[in-house]
């Protein structure tokens, strides 16, 4: 078992305080967003002061045949904190072949990889897990388009919004979630968006799905005040999470996080498609060729119980995630094909493997490598993640 330190990402929707407290550092009076704890080339952990990209490719025992047969030499999961008091941009992540295609065509076009106009940093899907460590707050996946048009309806808008949100009416399911979404991204005046937020504050306080659709709309616009892709976040679905439940977003789901402290885990890849609430890049034409504008209802993922760890039921190859409530009985910690990244988000825990122990507080983490099994013990919470073949 080796200590892992991971790397600070500071954006400007994270926190000043949350990362800070879990893992004990100092506040420095900027936002930090992230907390990455994996073998991504721009940002690794560190081990004994290596990079984890570095210290795996060195290493190979400690990572298994099983992950380099399907995954080579790089390291497929990446954990994260992830702290956010400000409403990411609506984004999306590509499936593999998608990923493979656009990186290979930026590359040709010879585009740099730190042009702000660079879509695809790598070739590689990005499937995630959200698991809540506060209450959170999150949009997912199209809405119904009937549903959205009664919401929409509900908070009493005029017939000048029907050139927007028309085809919700007169076409079906992914074809006028497409076209509205083409449209909204197009306009160019903020009308119909201060339209709806107006009406929305009449319903602010309303305790129904209205209610959660009037303060979405209010809440954005604070955070984007007349941006029109308010609408676009408008089609999305609204899940709420409370601490323990997690929320997986396949590849090519439009998605945005509201706000709250939780553990990110995903495939090692930092590709971002932007559609929204944002003011980078945002390129079309890749929208509409990756997201999947099927309406979808959105739900806490399934989990399991594994030994003394709960399982979050995902079908990513890429990365499986658990999570130990632990006590003073000691628990095996699950045991894969590959090495393991723990991560203590609260109280005090004790790994042993062997004659060895390692006490870990808050925030602190480590690296299990292959074959080696640990047990857990402590009052404490713990995270696991681990390649998901």
């Amino acid at each position: 078992m080796l200590q892992l330190t991971g790397q600070i990402r500071y954006y400007a929707w994270g926190s000043l305080t949350a990362i800070p407290e879990l893992i004990g550092t100092a506040p420095t009076g900027e936002p930090q967003a992230e907390y990455w704890l994996g073998a991504y080339p721009q940002a690794p952990a560190t081990v004994d002061g290596i990079g984890l990209d570095q210290a795996l490719v060195s290493h190979p025992e400690w990572v298994g045949d099983s992950v380099h047969d399907a995954f080579g030499d790089r390291f497929p999961v990446l954990m994260k904190i992830l702290a956010a008091d400000h409403p990411l941009s609506l984004q999306a992540h590509p499936n593999r072949e998608q990923a493979e295609q656009g990186f290979a065509d930026e590359n040709r076009a010879k585009i740099s990889l730190d042009d702000p106009t660079r879509v695809y940093r790598d070739d590689w899907p990005k499937p995630e897990l959200l698991v809540a460590l506060t209450q959170f707050d999150g949009l997912c996946g199209f809405r119904d388009p009937a549903a959205t048009v009664d919401l929409f309806r509900g908070l009493g808008v005029g017939d000048s919004l029907d050139t927007v949100i028309g085809p919700l009416s007169k076409r079906k399911g992914p074809a006028a979630l497409a076209e509205v979404f083409l449209d909204i991204l197009s306009l160019d005046r903020p009308d119909h968006v201060d339209e709806v937020v107006r009406l929305a504050y009449n319903h602010y306080e309303d305790d129904t799905d209205l209610g959660l659709f009037a303060r979405t709309a209010v809440d954005l616009n604070r955070c984007f005040p007349h941006d029109p892709s308010i609408l676009a976040a408008l089609l999305l679905n609204r899940i709420h999470l409370e601490p323990g439940q997690g929320l997986f977003l396949p590849t090519r789901t439009l998605h945005s996080y509201l706000g709250g402290v939780g553990i990110e885990v995903m495939a090692c890849s930092d590709n971002v498609l932007r559609g929204g609430l944002t003011s980078k890049h945002i390129s079309v034409d890749e929208l509409i060729r990756v997201v999947d504008f099927t309406p979808s209802q959105v739900a806490p993922v399934a989990t399991e119980v594994d030994g003394g760890f709960v399982r979050y039921v995902t079908p990513t190859p890429e990365f499986a995630v658990w999570r130990g409530e632990l006590s003073s009985d000691p628990v095996p910690v699950p045991r894969t094909d590959s090495c393991r990244i723990a991560l203590v988000v609260d109280g005090e825990a004790q790994l042993c493997h062997g004659e060895t122990t390692l006490d870990l507080t808050m925030g602190q983490a480590v690296l299990i490598p292959f074959g080696e099994d640990a047990t857990a013990t402590g009052s404490a919470t713990i995270f696991l993640c681990s390649p998901g073949v």
